[in-house]
């Protein structure tokens, strides 16, 4: 699992996710099921991974956690009005289903993803890609060591994260590009 592309990662490295995560089976039921209205944003999912060198699997993982690829919003607001769009953030730019909502939110994922590179360079790449995407629910400031869902919704939002991602790979939210996560 990787943002750059020097750092790939071997089939191992993706077994071991696809076993450590709890519920791996619930969260690949829940992406399934949000399947049919997150292909209606696929184009644009791509294009956003594409472009910012991220794999377009785990934006639809986040879409489909936060967001249920959109069917929990009430007029583009979830979290009892206090996050915004697909991917639920802090700020209101561009339409709630919109590529600049989704190039916005995405760069402050890779944005997070960078910070727990930083703050914790001894990490394996699988374990700041975690604390990353722990990060991205809950701040960075809140990704003290290892176990990153402590803290996170449902306190598994990065385990929970990640599969879906891994389905959502596997179901054409894959990529050609050499840049990739997973």
């Amino acid at each position: 699992i990787s943002l750059l592309p020097a750092l790939r990662v071997s089939r191992p490295v993706q077994c071991f996710f696809h076993f450590v995560s709890k519920g791996v089976r619930a969260s690949e039921k829940m992406a399934a099921t949000d399947l049919e209205d997150m292909d209606q944003y696929k184009d644009m999912i791509k294009k956003v991974g594409r472009d910012l060198e991220i794999q377009p699997a785990l934006i639809a993982g986040i879409i489909s956690r936060e967001s249920r690829a959109g069917t929990q919003l009430k007029n583009g607001w979830g979290d009892n009005g206090k996050a915004w769009g697909l991917m639920q953030v802090g700020t209101n730019t561009g339409d709630w289903d919109s590529e600049e909502h989704l190039r916005q939110a995405t760069r402050i994922l890779i944005g997070f993803i960078e910070k727990i590179q930083q703050k914790f360079p001894h990490w394996s790449k699988e374990e700041q890609l975690k604390g990353g995407i722990a990060a991205y629910n809950m701040g960075d400031g809140n990704v003290e060591d290892r176990n990153v869902d402590k803290k996170t919704t449902g306190k598994d939002y990065a385990n929970d994260v990640v599969a879906r991602a891994q389905w959502y790979k596997k179901n054409g939210y894959d990529t050609d590009s050499s840049c990739v996560l997973f």
